[in-house]
């Protein structure tokens, strides 16, 4: 399965991409994380829906510094174009 994400909130500047790629590298997941110029996070998923499932629950509260107000998620079928977890910019 696949999954994009917006973290809305507090997350940048608070290692949130950074703890996300360790999250996903811990879970088997991969994808992308990147900031994006509104401040928000945009991630891109793809795993078995358990393990997306796990990592989307993780999002919804971030690092410990992070201040999640919300995550708007769509799901689809994994395109299969990611070999690792990356972080973009």
């Amino acid at each position: 399965m696949r999954f994009e994400a917006t973290v809305h909130g507090i997350v940048q500047g608070v290692f949130f991409r950074y703890n996300t790629r360790l999250r996903a590298e811990g879970l088997g997941v991969v994808g992308t994380v990147e900031n994006r110029p509104d401040g928000t996070v945009r991630i891109v998923a793809e795993g078995p829906r358990e393990r997306l499932d796990e990592f989307l629950a993780w999002l919804r509260v971030g690092p410990e510094a992070a201040v999640v107000d919300r995550v708007d998620v769509t799901w689809s079928e994994a395109s299969g174009g990611y070999g690792a977890f990356r972080i973009l910019r």
